[in-house]
């Protein structure tokens, strides 16, 4: 039986002209779940992430950390959706960026908003596959886990393809994916054990490495 630990990626510049880069934080985040992995003695047989930067970034800090030198696989399926096209297809104005927590709630709403309406196919976000084409990348992916590893495997990539595989793996629908991936941390660890039938869910969303005081406001969501 193998285990699939799921990675978020570390923290991205939210808000800035180019989300797709890590901050100075999230170096320093995937650097300590790196080393956090080292000390526990995990050894992965392989590594996959998606193909946006924020993943290498993530994986290039883990596996510092950890003393890595696996080259990944990427696969697009782990890719995130396009969260501005997806705001726009529900809202007629771009959203200024939020500076206060009031404007923070209200982006997260208006961004639960487009993707329900895209889940049901109410709305089609300019540039975006269908919800169902973009879970059946998600499923790709672990079926590819399934087939081809027996060991421990790291995957590194975005809270809505970890959610869209969390709540495969449950059996339940795109409304609780969604409610899942908003809930995932930076550098939260998702666990499944794998055999060549099945995934099965051993953890969710877990942030251990960080658990120390040193590291209590390193917690971070976008």
């Amino acid at each position: 039986m193998g285990q699939l630990y799921l990675v978020r990626h570390a923290q991205a510049s939210f808000g800035a002209a180019d989300y797709d880069q890590l901050s100075a934080l999230g170096e320093r985040q995937s650097l300590r779940l790196g080393a956090y992995f080292a000390g526990k003695g995990l050894v992965f047989e392989a590594v996959i992430t998606g193909s946006l930067r924020r993943h290498a970034q993530t994986y290039a800090g883990i596996a510092q950390g950890a003393g890595l030198d696996h080259t990944p696989l990427v696969l697009r399926g782990l890719n995130e959706y396009d969260s501005a096209a997806v705001i726009a297809a529900v809202h007629p104005q771009p959203l200024p960026k939020p500076e206060t927590p009031e404007a923070y709630r209200h982006y997260f709403r208006v961004l639960r908003q487009g993707l329900t309406q895209w889940a049901h196919g109410e709305v089609a976000p300019v540039g975006m596959p269908r919800y169902a084409d973009f879970a059946h990348g998600v499923r790709e992916a672990l079926d590819h886990v399934r087939r081809q590893h027996s060991g421990n495997v790291l995957v590194v990539s975005s809270g809505g393809p970890i959610g869209s595989a969390v709540a495969q793996v449950l059996g339940a629908g795109p409304e609780a994916a969604i409610d899942l991936h908003l809930r995932i941390r930076n550098t939260a660890v998702t666990a499944f054990s794998f055999t060549p039938k099945r995934h099965s869910l051993l953890s969710f969303n877990s942030i251990t490495h960080l658990d120390d005081a040193p590291y209590a406001d390193w917690v971070t969501y976008a």
